[in-house]
């Protein structure tokens, strides 16, 4: 039995009576257990954490920045990735569904995989049928850490080419603050009369920020 054997298998343990309970470096330093089979890695846990300021902040980071970690190495960032990529395809698979969206509450359970650990601003369009039957969810950009581009003709494509007759407009704001900016307002209220003529309804325009949402039709910045 290795030097760390005993500490590992209590670590196992508690985790799976106590999932819920177990703090970020405690989940870092039992993940870690799979890319570094010997060494202690509760000092690197610490390590990771201190540097890149969180749990979703070690998840974000690229492999290179992970890599000048002493102690990572190329398998520690490959297992990182994966869990990430295992989270965002979970919630996706977990809100896929022939459902039928009425309201922002159903919106954001389909949109919020979209925007799962995103590091930059990007653009998401829900598009319905006339009785709210989700027919697709179409990625229309990606934009540095401060903008991502709202053209009319992006939106208007991706809706005609799912015979849309309503959608939702989501993207994220990076800064950590939901509330919409004028640019938002201004944007969505541009953007409505011109689908209209198109037959396509603008139902509402949902802005993310990390596990929150604000939807301006119910915060009342938005009224079709």
């Amino acid at each position: 039995m290795g030097t760390h054997d005993g500490h590992r298998q209590r670590m196992k343990t508690e985790f799976l009576a106590r999932p819920d309970s177990f703090p970020d470096h405690k989940l870092l330093e039992l993940l870690l257990f799979y890319a570094n089979p010997r060494s202690d890695t509760n000092p690197l846990a610490h390590e990771l954490l201190d540097r890149f300021g969180s749990l979703s902040g070690v998840l974000d980071a690229t492999p290179e920045e992970l890599c000048k970690v002493r102690g990572m190495g190329e398998h520690g960032a490959v297992l990182f990735k994966t869990v990430k990529e295992l989270a965002g395809r979970y919630l996706t698979a977990r809100t896929r569904v022939d459902d039928i969206a009425r309201n922002s509450r159903d919106y954001y359970a389909l949109l919020r995989p979209y925007f799962f650990g995103a590091r930059n601003e990007q653009l998401c369009l829900l598009c319905l049928d006339g009785k709210g039957k989700v027919l697709g969810i179409r990625k229309l950009g990606e934009g540095n850490v401060n903008t991502v581009s709202i053209t009319t003709r992006l939106v208007a494509e991706a809706a005609l080419s799912l015979n849309a007759a309503a959608v939702v407009l989501a993207h994220n704001h990076v800064s950590g603050i939901a509330f919409p900016s004028e640019d938002d307002v201004a944007t969505t209220d541009s953007l409505a009369p011109l689908l209209a003529r198109l037959g396509v309804e603008l139902v509402d325009h949902l802005i993310f920020v990390d596990d929150d949402m604000v939807s301006l039709r119910d915060s009342g910045f938005y009224r079709p």
